[in-house]
């Protein structure tokens, strides 16, 4: 047996069960995409034709060209729903499985959840709390290192944008009572 031959398997501890219930199949996602790229070509359409989507003697006018960009999107979005109508195998194709979803709601709960505390804690707490959560949560590191990672990153955040390059970034009660 050559070195060629042999496979090597690593298991994954904390991979999606095989078994795990389907949530929706390709072709279910693939109709609720092109519905919804359809219906945004409908709306960029019309709002585009209301503000001009012709040709004046000085040139296009204002919504000339992102009226017909807004018509090819329009077309590539039926085009997607005939194909996913007459596709046989995309009904029968798991798209995500229960497992999977709530791996990826293990991510995309907190994103949105830090995204709103920006807003209210300004984004150097916010990050320090989804760094640290992340890490300790989902990572299962300690919470002494998880801490350390998140004040070192959101110090060098700091640093980097508010001191050395004075960009300005949403700023929180905490930055308020230090005077920055």
């Amino acid at each position: 047996m050559s070195n060629a031959d042999i496979e090597i398997v690593v298991e994954d501890p904390t991979a999606p069960e095989a078994n795990s219930p389907q949530v929706a199949s390709v072709r279910v996602v693939d109709v609720v995409v092109s519905l919804l790229l359809l219906a945004l070509a409908i709306t960029l359409g019309f709002d585009n034709w209301r503000a001009g989507a012709g040709w004046e003697s000085t040139g296009p006018q204002p919504g000339y060209f992102p009226f017909y960009l807004s018509i090819i999107l329009g077309g590539a979005s039926l085009y997607g729903l005939v194909a996913a109508f007459l596709s046989r195998t995309e009904a029968s194709e798991s798209f995500v499985t229960q497992a999977q979803l709530r791996r990826v709601m293990a991510v995309f709960v907190p994103t949105v959840l830090f995204v709103l505390a920006t807003q209210f804690l300004g984004l150097y707490v916010a990050s320090f709390l989804l760094i640290a959560g992340f890490m300790r949560l989902v990572g299962k590191i300690a919470l002494w290192k998880s801490l350390l990672t998140a004040f070192v990153f959101t110090a060098a955040m700091f640093v980097t944008f508010d001191v050395a390059f004075d960009v300005i970034m949403p700023k929180g009660p905490l930055e308020a009572a230090l005077g920055r």
